[in-house]
């Protein structure tokens, strides 16, 4: 599996508008993308302007396809005004045993 975690911070003011904005890519993309496995999206528990995005993927192409396709684009269309970021915390394939 192909994994990928990124945080955001926000704009206090626009708080909801991220998370609404984060919650419709992680739902359109996990039910049109097949090789979207998993997408959370998690709060700070210190900061509650900072958003992380821990996402999972069948393969680095599945990622790639994903952050190509139309509801990734969406997404940064919707969030660009008013975030810092992404700040890119890992990128890289689960070592299995």
């Amino acid at each position: 599996m192909y994994h990928v975690a990124v945080y955001f911070d926000v704009q206090p003011e626009r708080r909801q508008d991220f998370i609404n904005a984060a919650i419709k890519d992680g739902r359109d993309s996990g039910a049109n993308e097949p090789g979207t496995l998993r997408f959370e999206l998690i709060q700070d528990e210190n900061n509650e302007n900072r958003f992380y995005l821990n996402e999972g993927y069948e393969s680095a192409e599945a990622f790639d396809i994903h952050a190509n396709g139309q509801y990734f684009a969406e997404f940064f269309a919707e969030i660009g005004s008013y975030v810092e970021g992404p700040t890119w915390l890992l990128r890289g394939n689960r070592v299995e045993a």
